[in-house]
């Protein structure tokens, strides 16, 4: 007699182990359960259903080959039973049933199980705002919220919006508003930046910068006080500010739904996701769970994290499948990947930030350069910002991010480096990493390669510098006679700066400073700044050899601080 698998979630990593459980034993019983009435949905692609860039919800819930995920869908063609509007109440480990409530009946019953899968996800976080509960309040928790949200907009409700958060859904939805369907936007953060603990602060500048000029309006620093509205929302307050809104979305991230594991006695971390072996198995063997609900290794800290993403509840589920047919599939953890569309750039990363590696006791560094992603001389090209985090003990990479255009030039990039990180790969990995070339496609030194180089150069002290947030809080000091800045540019693109600033600002190109040292100071700290970053580092090159010691290059150069919005 074939055993039962009671899958608890319907929507990403249930579907998936169901199916592939399906494929390698056909006539296994397996059982679905949801408490929603839609099953199995790219809940990714919420944003991009409001945004109209997917025209119909049903398309979240088709196959590539068009049919509907639906219930009919799933018996004939997978042979998995679903009950929908069905919650689970409770699960009997001893004797091996799981309690279930009907939510239209309010009917309950028992169903035996021999394997459970939790599927359970999350829940968004919810804030204690004053009016968190108005009409015109939305969480984006599935499908039916992102519905709800596009019809007020879609029937020119919303004029004017409020996103609470600038995480991965703060940042979609307020793309989704206002590019679309010219919604007036603004975007509330209590961090000083937005993607917090996922980018440094240069490449969260130029977000910043790109956000703004597509018309959204950041407060960053900032909390909500409450909600104001009677029927419904009509201005949020922060700080004794109050903005205008006819909608607010609040985005703050979500937390594991773990309440059916742990009152099943299942073991639950201090930080509130299940915890799962290789395997994905509970506490109790014959519980698996995944996707959202539980606690994963961290491939680069060893320790266990929470990454809610709906590519890690796929693989998880297809190993979850494999292991209930017999297999032993196993998932080592993760180091955390991500990607996001902010209009037409994307911001992408892997791993760990400098700020959040040193928070996790690394003694860490980062490489920041800004360069062409295809050849030079190619037509059609964009700057690209990559940051390369590494230990200086050991020369291992501990992470990378990137922001530029929105193709998948950022993204191949920070893909190649994520799928070495977990093998503890070293900067010389990345100099000598093998990438496809074409002109139209990369340079013959790959950005890759050069932010590697880069950081080779840093941890050998050749390179020294600052971002260009640090720049900028030189700059602002530069009555105090600390700071000697010096183009290394030439004459006619330093020409502007000198007629502005004549007392400040000085200028000798980058192949004439080893004949001009008498007129660079060595009693004061000299600042090079070329276009990139590029001609000075070769100029601090020159400047080491003569004897200097107090020199300092901006990585980046006048490209990334133009890219930050940071005006002189």
């Amino acid at each position: 007699m074939s055993k039962h698998i009671v899958v608890i979630g319907a929507v990403a990593l249930g579907p998936k182990a169901a199916c592939r459980l399906k494929r390698l034993i056909p006539d296994a019983k397996v059982t679905m359960v949801d408490k929603s009435d839609v099953i199995s949905y790219g809940g990714c692609g919420i944003p991009y259903y409001v945004s109209g860039d997917v025209s119909d919800s049903n398309e979240l819930l088709s196959t590539s080959f068009h049919m509907l995920r639906d219930i009919p869908f799933f018996k004939d063609v997978k042979g998995v039973d679903v009950l929908t509007k069905t919650e689970a109440l409770a699960i009997d480990r001893e004797n091996k049933t799981v309690r279930l409530r009907d939510l239209d009946s309010g009917e309950e019953r028992d169903l035996d199980y021999d394997h459970i899968v939790l599927a359970t996800g999350a829940a968004p976080r919810r804030l204690p705002i004053p009016g968190a509960d108005l009409p015109g309040v939305h969480y984006v928790a599935g499908l039916r919220d992102a519905e709800s949200i596009r019809m007020a907009v879609t029937k020119g409700r919303v004029e004017r919006a409020v996103i609470v958060g600038a995480g991965f859904i703060g940042l979609e939805m307020a793309e989704a508003l206002a590019d679309m369907w010219d919604v007036k936007t603004s975007v509330v953060e209590i961090a000083g930046q937005v993607l917090p603990g996922l980018v440094g602060p240069a490449l969260a500048e130029m977000a910043q910068k790109h956000l703004r000029d597509k018309g959204i309006t950041l407060h960053l620093n900032a909390t909500v006080d409450k909600i104001e509205g009677e029927d419904g929302v009509t201005g949020v307050v922060i700080g004794g500010e109050r903005l205008e809104a006819d909608m607010v979305i609040i985005g703050a991230g979500v937390i594991p739904n773990t309440g059916l594991a742990k009152d099943a006695g299942l073991a639950v971390s201090s930080r509130g996701g299940v915890e799962v072996d290789d395997r994905m198995r509970t506490s109790d063997p014959d519980i698996y769970a995944g996707g959202d609900c539980v606690e994963i290794k961290n491939m680069i800290t060893g320790k266990p994290f929470y990454l809610p993403l709906g590519s890690m509840a796929n693989r998880q589920g297809r190993i979850i499948g494999a292991n209930l047919a017999g297999g032993d599939s196993r998932f080592e953890g993760a180091v955390g990947s991500f990607c996001v569309k902010i209009f037409d750039k994307c911001a992408a990363g892997a791993g760990m930030s400098l700020e959040t590696a040193q928070k996790n006791g690394f003694n860490a560094a980062s490489a920041l350069i800004l360069m062409f992603d295809r050849a030079h001389f190619y037509p059609e090209k964009q700057l690209m910002a990559l940051e390369l985090v590494v230990e200086k003990e050991t020369r291992r990479i501990l992470g990378i991010q990137g922001f530029g255009g929105a193709g998948d030039a950022v993204v191949g990039r920070v893909n190649a480096v994520a799928g070495l990180l977990s093998h503890k790969a070293v900067i010389e990995d990345i100099c000598t990493l093998e990438l496809a070339y074409s002109p139209p496609f990369t340079a013959a030194m790959d950005i890759l390669n050069a932010v590697a180089n880069m950081a080779d150069n840093v941890l050998a002290g050749r390179n020294v510098g600052v971002g260009p947030n640090a720049f900028m809080e030189m700059w602002e000091e530069r009555d105090s006679g600390k700071y000697f800045f010096l183009d290394c540019r030439e004459e006619a693109d330093a020409k502007p700066f000198l007629e502005r600033f004549p007392e400040y600002w000085n200028n000798i190109p980058q192949g004439l400073v080893a004949t001009r040292l008498d007129e660079i100071p060595k009693d004061r700290r000299v600042v090079l700044i070329c276009n990139t970053g590029g001609r000075s580092y070769e100029a601090q090159i020159t400047l080491a050899h003569a004897g200097y010691e107090n020199v300092i290059n901006v990585h980046g150069g006048m490209g990334m601080i133009n890219m930050c919005g940071f005006e002189l």
